[in-house]
């Protein structure tokens, strides 16, 4: 591993990736009830010892056999032993993994939580964001760090009793901010189920030492001037920004998607961030149907090689300007809005003459070939493999959600056959994570011989979570492209 020069820093979606921020599945999923389930952002319960035992921990194992190996290889039987209990997953125990490679946001918690004065504030500022008694407030000010840290993330004390909801889409860290060179943008949900997760990590990137040397390059958009004022028609006047919404594709290149989750009035003010910061000179924003199908552009494609994309058909070239159509369909059908996506990119140099794409493969095809040099034919591969109905399926169970460890080399769900055929007959070996960590353990396999390959995750409760392994990071650090 080449010898870091920061603590974060990304320039790219498939460099070699060398740290990230995770929150593996806890108990406050176990307790999604069927009728809330929507509101907390969940399509369905989940069977909470399946997502973390059978899914999650398979995740955990492969991350750090990739990132931080000393603390994995060798001990694949032990930390697996039911005698175990799985505490080698499980923050706050003393046989936790603790790495600083694949950091634990509930661990970082914890620590924060050790200083008085930050758990006096925070305590104060979770109550009053869910509403709490004062009673209760002292209540949470009696606990040690571990257990409040954990009461904050489950919503449930010691004695199980529920003293505000959980925020089960805490597992999906990407949301949370981006990491875009040297800086961390943070992120403005956009329902108020995410509410306690933007304030918990707010206080650990302002607070934890691992951040120090980011403290300065922090950014956080500020409201609309007099938001509160506005209609609930205004929603697109309100700043709501993802990081499933933000792409960085280059050093000078990011993408900001505007999208169910992310409005018109954050990519604006990010684009007027980023330029004025230098940080990047093109800003690419990307506006999608605001569908719950697709919430963030991250689900409808992701990165694979410099030349290789995984996306959705439905917004491919062919399919934009309906190639396979009649002329009769062509005609009635061509001013149809509600699936188109519009793409207009910003450079720092010329803020007044926009460059406008046709399609998301031009942008894309764009990026490949200017953006990261490649001169090799740039490809596609399709949700589903392009058939009917399974590209529209896969999508919706993360198809297009893939997560890069290095170039070439991808995680994704095992339930998406026909996504996994595409990637095959793309030329990528199909590896399934069981037998990858038995090869890694036995030596047979090293993480740094795997190329061009889809690395297929246990993902039946997972994937009813609605976000796939580019949704559960958060990339801290990625060697340059």
């Amino acid at each position: 591993m080449p010898k870091e020069t920061a603590f974060a820093f990304v320039t790219n979606e498939i460099g070699t990736l060398r740290r990230l921020l995770v929150h593996s599945p806890d108990s406050g999923i176990g307790k999604v009830v069927p009728s809330k389930a929507q509101d907390w952002l969940f399509e369905d319960i989940v069977h909470l010892d399946t997502i973390r035992r059978k899914e999650y921990d398979y995740y955990t194992k492969i991350l750090l056999y990739f990132l931080d190996p000393e603390l994995i290889k060798g001990r694949l039987h032990e930390v697996d032993a039911k005698s175990a209990s799985r505490n080698f997953y499980k923050p706050g125990h003393k046989d936790f993994y603790r790495s600083d490679k694949v950091i634990e946001l509930q661990w970082l918690l914890e620590q924060i939580l050790e200083d008085r004065e930050i758990k006096l504030t925070l305590v104060a500022s979770v109550c009053a964001v869910e509403g709490c008694s004062y009673t209760v407030q002292q209540e949470l000010l009696a606990y040690a760090p571990v257990e409040l840290a954990r009461i904050f993330i489950s919503g449930t004390n010691a004695k199980k009793q529920m003293l505000f909801a959980p925020i089960p889409n805490f597992i999906f860290t990407r949301d949370i901010g981006i990491t875009i060179n040297n800086h961390l943008l943070l992120n403005k949900p956009a329902k108020k189920a995410r509410t306690r997760e933007a304030l918990l990590v707010r206080y650990i990137v302002f607070n934890h030492p691992l951040f120090e040397t980011l403290r300065n390059n922090i950014i956080e958009l500020p409201d609309t001037h007099q938001h509160f004022l506005l209609p609930k028609e205004g929603d697109d006047r309100k700043v709501t920004l993802e990081g499933g919404d933000v792409m960085v594709v280059s050093k000078d290149h990011v993408l900001i998607g505007v999208s169910e989750r992310t409005s018109m009035e954050a990519a604006h003010l990010a684009v007027h961030a980023l330029f004025e910061k230098s940080i990047v000179k093109k800003v690419s924003i990307v506006k999608i149907p605001k569908k719950r199908d697709y919430m963030h552009i991250d689900t409808i494609f992701t990165q694979v090689k410099r030349n290789v994309w995984v996306m959705l058909g439905s917004f491919s070239k062919k399919a934009v300007k309906k190639e396979d159509a009649d002329i009769v369909q062509r005609i009635l059908e061509g001013k149809k809005e509600e699936n188109k996506i519009k793409i207009l990119q910003f450079r720092k140099k010329d803020l007044e003459n926009p460059v406008h794409f046709d399609t998301l493969e031009d942008l894309l095809t764009d990026i490949s070939r200017n953006d990261l040099g490649s001169d090799e034919k740039v490809r596609f591969i399709y949700s589903g493999n392009n058939e009917f109905p399974f590209d529209a399926r896969e999508q919706w169970t993360d198809s297009c959600n893939v997560l890069a460890l290095k170039e070439g080399v991808v995680l994704g769900y095992d339930r998406n056959d026909k996504t996994a055929d595409a990637f095959e007959a793309a030329g990528f070996r199909i590896l399934h994570a069981k037998d990858l960590l038995d090869q890694l353990e036995s030596g047979t396999t090293q993480t740094e011989q795997l190329s061009d390959c889809l690395i297929l995750m246990p993902s039946a409760e997972l994937s009813r979570a609605r976000g796939g392994f580019h949704c559960m990071s958060m990339p801290l650090y990625r060697d340059p492209i």
